[in-house]
């Protein structure tokens, strides 16, 4: 828990303790929230608007403090909430004005019966122009892709197909970039390829992808889903109620050319739009879908070869070659958050011989130095390769015996990224589109929330500490580290 939630909450506390009132109590009356003081102890973060509103509440209403003539010394529930209620009013006006100015979601998509933004738990990525800049302006996603094809040469398939798992595809570039190094070492080898992504927008990004690839490897089975980490791997809905409710699609792709594949998958807009809908879980504030949904795409000229590596709902085991876990976290996650909701049903899913590779920012970089100028306290990564590893062996249990777990040294397992500069946007001036760019980028991998931030830019001197780490360093770079767990023969 940061220290701002962890003053706030010892507030909360102190003010019931003395009131005589329950803390889902007081979440209810202040913010219409009675698992208020919950979420702060698991780590989740309110707005600036919400937090003014419990100290303003605590504030003036200290026990014993008097009231006005012909009032009770305490005032009655009811009127609480009415002045509760015009308070929400009030701030929900003035939260309508800021999101008028706000970017999109990083879903890109409608969230389903959305609460307000002080009911939502927090989740970081949910800015998506921030990921956009990132993305774009940076060359993380090549990099991970370098080091995902080195894995290539350690895998050892078996028939029917070279089957791969990208546990958070993105906008596809990863993908994409390894499905080029896969063809150049596996020509004639079918594939079957299962990407999760919960976001609507990188699917569309992804689709406008895959027509190249579908023409260099014609015997490519490519398989979307926004089904769970623990579901994904599997294709497979855990709960019956889900299952039923299974949005299931199977794409034939006809012609022979890169255009017609396009305009198919082009086409696919609707399903998308009905299949790929979200809601906020209440408890993480993360994205969840509305109805699993998952899309099998493959070229019709090529499904009789294919006929045993397309998959039947309820009949896909696993058994992946290569496993891909690119930041499919939030850093300040706990360690045994990130094992089991993640890690843990991934490597499950290994084929013998099946390798996960695991790549996560590590700091220790120039924009970690840019950060901590402005947040001097600030550690975002705390739970390093080692960490994940030694909660992975205790949730696998007598299981790990089955598994190899390679750190690998620092040399060996980090590697680094940078921002695209030219040489002469970082001497003596620098412009304002790469002062913008760099901060950008140092603040969504360290991922600061929104509502620190408007302190920081509105002292102006964010840009000045930009410009003095561009300087210094020659430009901006990153680190991420990665680590591998194989599965043994």
């Amino acid at each position: 828990m940061n220290s701002a939630a962890n003053a706030l909450l010892g507030e909360i506390e102190s003010y019931c303790r003395s009131s005589g009132i329950a803390e889902s109590t007081f979440g209810k009356l202040v913010v219409n929230d009675g698992k208020l003081c919950t979420r702060l102890r698991e780590g989740k973060n309110v707005t600036l608007d919400t937090a003014d509103r419990i100290k303003s509440y605590i504030h003036e209403h200290q026990p014993g403090q008097p009231s006005g003539p012909g009032e009770n010394a305490v005032r009655s529930v009811e009127g609480d909430e009415a002045m509760t209620v015009k308070k929400a009013k009030q701030d929900h006006k003035t939260a309508k004005r800021r999101s008028a100015t706000q970017p999109v979601a990083a879903t890109g998509q409608q969230v389903a019966s959305p609460a307000s933004a002080d009911d939502r738990p927090f989740r970081f990525y949910d800015n998506r122009q921030k990921y956009l800049a990132f993305v774009n302006t940076t060359n993380e996603k090549r990099k991970v892709a370098e080091r995902a094809s080195r894995e290539l040469a350690h895998l050892k398939p078996t028939p029917p197909a070279l089957r791969v798992f990208d546990a958070g595809m993105g906008d596809g570039t990863v993908l994409t970039h390894l499905m080029r190094s896969m063809h150049r070492r596996f020509p004639i080898t079918p594939f079957f390829i299962v990407g999760k992504e919960i976001s609507l927008e990188d699917v569309r990004l992804s689709l406008e992808k895959l027509p190249d690839r579908f023409m260099e490897h014609p015997a490519s089975v490519i398989v979307i889903t926004n089904l769970y980490y623990a579901e994904a791997p599997w294709l497979r809905p855990r709960s019956v109620r889900s299952a039923a409710a299974l949005n299931w699609r199977e794409v034939a792709l006809d012609g022979d050319t890169a255009a017609e594949y396009g305009e198919q998958l082009a086409g696919l807009d609707p399903f998308l739009l009905d299949g790929w809908q979200v809601r906020s879980s209440e408890k993480t504030g993360n994205p969840v879908y509305v109805r699993p949904s998952v899309l099998v795409i493959y070229r019709r000229d090529h499904s009789f070869l294919l006929d045993s590596v397309i998959p039947r709902p309820g009949q896909v085991d696993g058994n992946y070659d290569l496993a891909i876990a690119s930041q499919p976290w939030r850093a300040r996650m706990s360690a045994e958050f990130k094992v089991k909701k993640v890690l843990a049903p991934i490597v499950r899913s290994l084929a013998p011989a099946g390798r996960l590779l695991v790549v996560q920012s590590c700091g220790n970089d120039p924009a970690l130095e840019l950060v901590q100028k402005v947040w001097p306290e600030e550690e975002p990564f705390r739970v390093n390769r080692q960490d994940l590893i030694r909660v992975l062996r205790e949730e696998l249990g007598r299981d790990a015996r089955n598994y190899n777990f390679v750190s690998g040294s620092d040399a060996k397992a980090v590697f680094r990224y940078e921002m695209h500069t030219l040489p002469s946007e970082v001497q003596q001036s620098i412009g304002t589109s790469t002062l913008f760019a760099a901060w950008n980028a140092s603040i969504y991998v360290n991922q600061i929330e929104d509502e620190r931030l408007e302190p920081a830019i509105m002292g102006g001197d964010y840009l000045r500490y930009t410009a003095e780490v561009l300087q210094k360093h020659k430009g901006l770079w990153f680190n991420d580290e990665s680590f591998v767990v194989s599965r043994k023969r």
